[in-house]
C-alpha cells in the first residue's frame, strides 16, 4: 500500500485489523491512527475472535486467507459477539467467495490488495459518517421518546388489562388492528405500544389523520405521485405507504375517508400493492395497518357511508378503548404518570396530588378523556408553586358550582332537568361558547337556543 499524508478525522474509529501479514500489520499500526482511529492488531483468526470476546469495535478489517481459523469464521463469530460491528474484508483476489461473504454478513465493502491508504482512508471516512449518523438518529429518537412519553398503557382496572392482553397478543402478528374508541382516549398511544412491541420496532411508525387531509391530495399522501403527475407536482413524491415501509401506518380516523379512497384502500390491502398518481408501474409495499376511529362503522356502513367490505377487512383484530370514566380508579396514576412526563423530572416527588384534588378528578365526568386530562394536568403546573397540587389549581370548570362531575345524574330529577344540567355544564366547560356547546352535545344550533329559551321563560314563568 501506498503511504500518504492523512489529517485526522473528527471522531475517530475503534478497529480490529486481522492479517497473517506482518508489512500490513505494522502499516496499519503506523496508518491507522495517523487517520485519527483506534486500532488493534492481530496476526490470526483466533486471536482477532479471542480479542472482540473481550472488546468492542466499530470496524473489523479482516484478511479472508489466514492460518487457523479463515476470515469468513472471523466475520461470522463477529456478527454474534458484536452484531452492529462494520466489516470490510482485505483480500488478495476479487472471488466467488468474497462476493459470498459480503451478501451473506452485510459486509461493507471489500478492498482488493493491493490497495492505496487513500482508497481506505475513503471508505473508513464513511463508515465513520454513518455511525455517527445512527448515533445522531438514535439520540433524536431517544429524545423523542422523551417528549412524546413512551407507549406506556396506564391503568390496573379490568378494562385496561384487557386493552394490554390485547396488544400483547396482537403485536407480534402482521394482522390488521382496529383501535376503537371516544376522542382523547389515547388510541394513537395503543397503536404506539402495539409497534413497539412488534417485530417491526425499529422501523418507521407513521401517523395519518384521514380527517385533516384535503380531499384533492389525499391519493397523493398515501401513494405519492410523479413528476408532473398535476398542477403544483414539481417533483416526484413518496406516499405515507412509502415511508412506513417495513413498519406501520396508523390511519387515524379512518370512518373520515372518502369512499372514493376506500375503495383504493382496500385494493392496498388486499395486493399490497401501491401506485403513485401518474405512474403506470405497481410495486409491492411492506406496512403493517392499524385504524383508529370514534366512529360506530357499522351503522356508517348500514348508511352507505363507509364500504362494508372495507370494515370487514379492517376489523382483523378490534381493541374497543374504554373512555377514562369508566375506569376512574386508575386517574390518580395516569395523571401522575403525566405529570412525570411534562415535568421531566427524573425522580418522582413523595406527592404529587392532594388527596382532594385526587378526589375532584375522579369525580368528574371526563368527556374529553385522557387528552382533557393531559390539559388540566399541565394547567396545574403552571399555577402550583409547590407540590402537591391542590383543588385551586385545577381549571376553574373543576370548582364551579353546581359542576355536574359525575357521569350519572342523581335519581329523583326530570329528564327536562336532566338536559338543562347537561346543556348548562357544557355551557361553563366551553366558556359559553354555543356552538361548541352544540357541537358536543350532538344537537343543531338552533335546538340549543330553542331550549334555552324555553327554560328562560319558564323560569320567568315561575318567578
Amino acid at each position: 500500500m501506498e503511504t500518504v499524508n492523512e489529517h485526522k478525522l473528527p471522531e475517530g474509529l475503534s478497529i480490529l485489523f486481522a492479517d497473517d501479514e506482518e508489512s500490513l500489520q505494522e502499516l496499519m499500526r503506523l496508518e491507522l491512527p495517523r487517520m485519527g482511529h483506534r486500532v488493534t492488531v492481530c496476526a490470526d483468526g483466533m486471536t482477532a475472535v479471542n480479542v472482540l470476546a473481550e472488546q468492542s469495535f466499530d470496524c473489523l478489517l479482516v484478511d479472508l486467507d489466514m492460518p487457523g481459523i479463515s476470515g469468513i469464521d472471523v466475520i461470522e463469530q463477529a456478527r454474534e459477539i458484536c452484531p452492529d460491528i462494520d466489516v470490510v474484508i482485505l483480500t488478495g483476489k476479487s472471488s466467488l467467495e468474497s462476493a459470498i461473504a459480503a451478501v451473506r454478513f452485510g459486509v461493507f465493502e471489500y478492498l482488493t490488495k493491493p490497495s492505496k491508504l487513500s482508497d481506505l482512508k475513503t471508505l473508513l471516512t464513511k463508515i465513520a459518517t454513518k455511525r455517527q449518523l445512527e448515533k445522531k438518529y438514535h439520540a433524536l429518537k431517544r429524545q423523542l421518546s422523551r417528549v412524546e412519553g413512551d407507549p406506556e398503557l396506564i391503568g390496573n382496572e379490568p378494562r385496561m388489562l384487557q386493552v394490554k392482553q390485547l396488544v400483547k397478543r396482537v403485536a407480534p402478528t402482521n394482522s390488521t388492528v382496529l383501535v376503537r374508541g371516544e376522542t382523547g382516549t389515547g388510541k394513537e398511544l395503543v397503536a404506539r405500544a402495539i409497534h413497539q412491541q412488534s417485530l417491526r420496532a425499529e422501523m418507521p411508525f407513521v401517523v395519518v389523520n384521514c380527517g385533516a387531509l384535503p380531499e384533492n391530495l389525499i391519493e397523493s399522501e398515501l401513494f405519492g405521485h410523479r413528476k408532473g403527475a398535476f398542477t403544483g407536482a414539481d417533483e416526484n413524491h413518496r406516499g405515507l405507504f412509502e415511508v412506513a415501509g417495513g413498519g406501520s401506518l396508523l390511519l387515524d380516523e379512518i370512518g373520515e375517508l372518502p369512499r372514493a379512497m376506500q375503495a383504493q384502500l382496500l385494493r392496498v390491502l388486499e395486493s399490497g400493492e401501491i401506485r403513485r398518481v401518474g405512474d403506470n408501474q405497481v410495486f409491492q409495499v411492506d406496512v403493517r395497518i392499524i385504524c383508529a376511529t370514534h366512529r360506530d362503522l357499522v351503522a356508517m356502513a348500514e348508511a352507505g357511508d363507509f364500504r362494508e367490505d372495507l370494515m370487514f377487512r379492517i376489523n382483523t383484530f378490534e381493541i374497543p378503548l374504554p373512555a377514562l370514566r369508566e375506569h376512574v380508579e386508575d386517574i390518580p396514576h395516569i395523571a401522575e404518570h403525566l405529570y412525570m412526563r411534562l415535568s421531566q423530572d427524573a425522580t418522582p416527588p413523595a406527592r404529587i396530588f392532594s388527596d382532594e384534588t385526587l378526589e375532584l378528578l375522579q369525580a368528574h365526568h371526563w368527556p374529553g378523556n385522557v387528552r382533557e386530562l393531559v390539559n388540566a394536568v399541565e394547567y396545574a403546573m403552571i399555577l402550583c408553586d409547590q407540590l402537591p397540587i391542590q383543588p385551586e389549581h385545577m381549571p376553574k370548570r373543576f370548582l364551579e358550582p353546581g359542576h355536574n362531575r359525575h357521569p350519572y345524574p342523581s335519581a329523583g330529577k326530570t329528564l327536562k332537568q336532566l338536559e338543562m344540567e347537561a346543556i348548562h355544564a357544557a355551557l361553563v366547560r366551553h366558556d359559553k361558547n354555543k356552538p361548541a356547546v352544540a357541537e358536543e352535545l350532538g344537537i343543531s344550533l338552533k335546538t340549543l337556543y330553542n331550549k334555552l329559551n324555553n327554560h328562560a321563560g319558564e323560569d320567568r314563568k315561575a318567578s
